[in-house]
């Protein structure tokens, strides 16, 4: 059977590997080179240095629509029987949908119809859910709409975070492709199950400020607000300023966990060998770990040990973030 593979970050290298190895893989098809760090060097996405490791063709086109470009005649030309997409990164449009046989499957890092979106795994976390998993679904012209084909279901473990669950869904999505594909290509097709768009929910990209904890919300949701933006765009609060300068400064906090204590939200309680004791909106969180600007990320202790945090200061005014409302 004949496949293409679009895809670009590593969450997708997984897949590829294994529709590479049930199917004929005659093209990847991945987001154009990006610059990236201080030099601007243009970097391939991991798609992409993977497909040229299995000497598979790569397409790298900036538009997917005819009007604006040749894709997909393309695509067309190589004839696929299926089209296998994992966080490629744009909607395909009609004239895509409707080339391959068997259409276009899409393996997505949630339980559709919930986490509908670019950034599935975080906000999974962030709105602290007990459960995910990932979805096969066949793709129609909406946003991750299309009828579901096969899913698997995962707990969310008390120390994951978005990078923990990133490979764990990886591998998952990837034994989705090994189960599907061979049974597709002796001509068992996957009954198709309508998702409920009124359970549907989003999981919009994120940015810099996504990370901004929020105290104001409960300590379960404090940790897995914190949990769900590690590694990216990582979770932070601002000191008040005087205590590491004269402005605000950020402090990155990683690996929260629910304490014991109450106060005002953003309040430090206390630090001792957990690490630092912060009051919630409900109950209260212990960092064990953070991070000051052009410093290493090191134990709470070690880092109060050169800087004075007393009992009573309130973090970033204990603020709420409405980006995670």
């Amino acid at each position: 059977m004949r496949t293409v593979f679009m895809g670009s970050p590593e969450f997708a290298v997984p897949c590829l590997a294994a529709l590479h190895k049930h199917s004929q893989v005659v093209a990847a098809v991945c987001q154009p080179d990006k610059p990236s760090g201080r030099g601007q060097k243009l970097q391939p996405p991991a798609v992409k240095v993977f497909a040229e490791s299995l000497g598979l063709p790569v397409l790298q086109p900036l538009f997917l629509r005819p009007s604006k470009s040749n894709f997909v005649d393309e695509l067309r030309a190589l004839a696929p029987d299926l089209v296998v997409v994992v966080a490629y990164g744009r909607i395909l449009p009609p004239e895509v949908l409707a080339i391959p046989k068997y259409g276009c499957w899409n393996v997505h890092g949630s339980l559709l119809p919930r986490y509908r979106g670019a950034a599935p795994i975080q906000w999974a976390l962030m709105r602290g859910e007990k459960r995910t998993g990932v979805t096969l679904m066949q793709m129609d012209a909406g946003l991750d709409t299309g009828p579901m084909l096969r899913t698997i279901e995962v707990p969310i473990g008390p120390d994951d975070t978005a990078g923990t669950l990133h490979e764990t869904l990886s591998q998952l999505g990837a034994k989705l492709i090994e189960e599907a594909v061979p049974q597709l290509e002796q001509g068992h097709v996957p009954q198709p199950i309508p998702q409920d768009h009124a359970l549907s929910t989003l999981a919009p990209l994120l940015d810099k400020e996504h990370g901004r904890a929020d105290f104001t919300r409960s300590a379960e949701l404090v940790c897995g607000h914190l949990r769900g933006v590690d590694p990216w765009p990582g979770g932070y609060t601002l000191l008040p300023p005087g205590l590491a300068g004269a402005e605000a400064v950020p402090l990155k906090l990683f690996l929260p966990k629910v304490s014991s204590g109450r106060g005002r939200p953003g309040e430090v309680l206390g630090l001792d060998r957990d690490g630092l004791h912060v009051a919630c909106g409900e109950g209260a969180v212990v960092i064990p770990e953070a991070q000051l600007p052009g410093r290493k990320r090191m134990s709470t202790q070690a880092l109060c040990a050169g800087l004075t945090l007393p009992r009573g200061t309130i973090l970033d005014e204990g603020r709420p973030n409405p980006l995670l409302s």
